[in-house]
């Protein structure tokens, strides 16, 4: 009999819902059922190893490293935080990675990364005002963009409060999320503020306020980026920016796992370093892998010789990811 239908997978265990499971096959709609559930005369793939939800770098820049490679190192889904609109849908377009964007930085006029040599013609749009606030997200909105991204850097102009504001203001009424890019002292407090519902990066100029730390931690998300300073050396930054996420987790804080990727020396898909420094602030391996997979984004992920959950090894472990796609076929 020819098998009909769907494929499913019967991997050696499979890492869904935060547990770790065995004797489990997993549906075409990412269904998890008892082997034996799986429909007769289904077609089924065995996979050696732990198959576990697609693994996602919710920070990088497209335009600043090669995304074919960012697959070839595990990764099946990325969010592009800051480029030219046309350049990241059309890298969007090629679906490996699946990309989720934000389109242009919305900065201050003249402000942060305008002044950078590394910002690409045409990634950043200037918000002159509150009132053109809207017109600034649809913009966005109308290249595709699902997320938003604001720029509050210290060092240069900084868009207003009403400004923060009525950018958050507009973005939630279109239904999208706000990323903060905040740098320097206040800018975190801004950001809270304003109702921003993440930021860009763990704060790492300043130790922060630990009234700040716990109204943060009540909704917002950060995202990690704390192998950014020093890639793999020790720093006095990365130490403020992992004292900051050990309390805002104290807190019970949310973390996504992202890189920054374009900035630095970073390794192209898992980054272990970063696992590791997540590792540092006080997150156990399950709660990593919580905070870098997606089940319903990006193809799963596959881990040939298995999860490894020790905390001295989880991050090389995970490190030797690959994207599980239809055109890989084990050797049983």
């Amino acid at each position: 009999m020819t098998p009909a239908g769907p494929e499913w997978l019967l991997p050696d265990s499979l890492w869904w819902d935060g547990r770790l499971q065995t004797g489990v096959a997993l549906g075409p709609r990412r269904e998890v059922v008892p082997v034996a559930a799986v429909p007769a005369g289904a077609a089924r793939r065995r996979i050696p190893g732990t198959v576990l939800p697609g693994l996602c770098d919710a920070h990088v820049h497209s335009a600043l490293v090669e995304l074919s490679a960012v697959w070839a190192g595990g990764i099946s889904s990325v969010w592009d935080l800051g480029g030219a609109p046309a350049t990241v849908a059309a890298v969007a377009a090629r679906g490996a990675p699946a990309v989720r964007y934000a389109g242009p930085f919305l900065i201050a006029p003249g402000g942060y990364p305008s002044d950078r040599g590394w910002a690409p013609a045409g990634s950043c749009r200037e918000v002159r005002s509150a009132a053109d606030a809207a017109e600034a997200v649809g913009e966005a909105q109308a290249g595709g963009a699902t997320l938003i991204k604001v720029t509050a850097h210290a060092g240069g102009p900084l868009l207003s409060d009403a400004t923060l504001a009525a950018v958050v203001d507009a973005a939630h009424r279109a239904g999208l999320p706000v990323v903060v890019h905040a740098e320097g002292a206040g800018t975190v407090a801004a950001a809270y503020a304003a109702g921003a519902d993440y930021l860009a990066h763990t704060p790492w100029t300043e130790a922060l306020d630990e009234g700040l730390i716990r109204e943060s931690a009540d909704r917002m998300t950060w995202i990690s980026t704390l192998d950014i300073h020093g890639w793999g050396s020790p720093t006095p930054e990365q130490d403020v920016a992992i004292d900051n996420l050990r309390r805002f987790l104290g807190q019970g804080g949310k973390v996504r796992y992202g890189t920054d990727l374009g900035n630095g020396p970073l390794p192209l898909g898992v980054n272990p370093r970063e696992l590791r420094a997540l590792r540092r602030a006080g997150l156990p391996p399950s709660d990593i892998l919580t905070a870098m997979t997606e089940t319903d984004h990006g193809d799963p992920a596959w881990l040939p010789a298995g999860l490894d959950l020790a905390p001295a090894t989880f991050a090389d472990s995970l490190a030797t990811a690959r994207v599980l796609t239809d055109s890989v076929r084990p050797r049983l």
